[in-house]
């Protein structure tokens, strides 16, 4: 029952956010702070994250294909389907679900323990229109710190490719280019939309509803790191057999 619950007031959560606006002036700050601090200052992170995953990526599939009669640009076309499918918009959501997603909850809740939330009730103020929904339209420019992200794991590929002597840039380019799908371009970006909600408010429900003290933002921290990663897995599952299954 406490699961159902839970949900419930989720989706309550995402009603209310919605009423009662912030005047413009002031939300236009929080926008542009929360783009800093959940987008701009995330780019390191997936950016040296994709840059090596992508090599790896690279060397692992040319150390398999050792086939003489498997052609060689077959490693540059799996990079590019690892890379684009799924490493880009679902193994870095998982990552920022730690780092994102821990930095949303341990803000809210410590505004929350701290009784700041409180404070902005009583000031007449939408504390979830506040506080949260600047959060989720920030973490509408994630698709380009993914796209970012999938030309940096591309990238090293090649570079492994190249430097390690596993394939020659030429087949490394044309695997690239082999059979191209847009829509599986789309079809990332359609999940990295989706899964930037998910990590603007669970993370958020989790320090917006703690109860307790300095310890209990460390177990919400925690707690809203587990489910947001379950919840990405699950949608991960469900979209890519709606949009990819036959």
């Amino acid at each position: 029952m406490t699961y159902l619950h839970n949900i419930g007031l989720y989706f309550l959560m995402i009603v209310e956010m919605f009423r009662k606006p912030t005047k413009w002036s002031v939300m236009k700050t929080l926008i542009l702070k929360d783009i800093d601090d959940l987008i701009i200052g995330s780019l390191g992170i997936i950016a040296f994250i994709s840059f090596f995953v992508g090599g790896v990526i690279t060397i692992q599939t040319a150390l398999n294909i050792d086939n003489p009669l498997i052609p060689k640009y077959l490693v540059g076309f799996a990079t590019r389907q690892s890379v684009i499918l799924e490493f880009a918009p679902t193994f870095t959501s998982i990552i920022m679900a730690g780092k994102v997603g821990s930095f949303i909850t341990s803000s809210i809740g410590t505004m929350r323990v701290t009784e700041q939330i409180d404070a902005l009730e009583v000031m007449g103020i939408n504390s979830l229109n506040y506080l949260v929904f600047p959060k989720t339209i920030a973490l509408l420019l994630y698709p380009f710190a993914i796209a970012i992200g999938m030309f940096l794991g591309i990238l090293g590929g090649m570079a492994a490719c190249v430097f390690g002597g596993y394939t020659s840039l030429a087949d490394y380019i044309l695997g690239l280019q082999t059979d191209f799908d847009t829509f599986h371009v789309a079809y990332s970006f359609v999940k990295t939309f989706i899964f930037a909600f998910v990590l603007a408010t669970i993370p958020s429900f989790h320090g917006y509803y703690m109860k307790g003290g300095a310890l209990e933002v460390g177990k919400a921290s925690t707690t809203s790191f587990v489910w947001t990663a379950v919840v990405i897995i699950l949608l991960n599952y469900i979209l890519t057999d709606m949009m990819l299954g036959q």
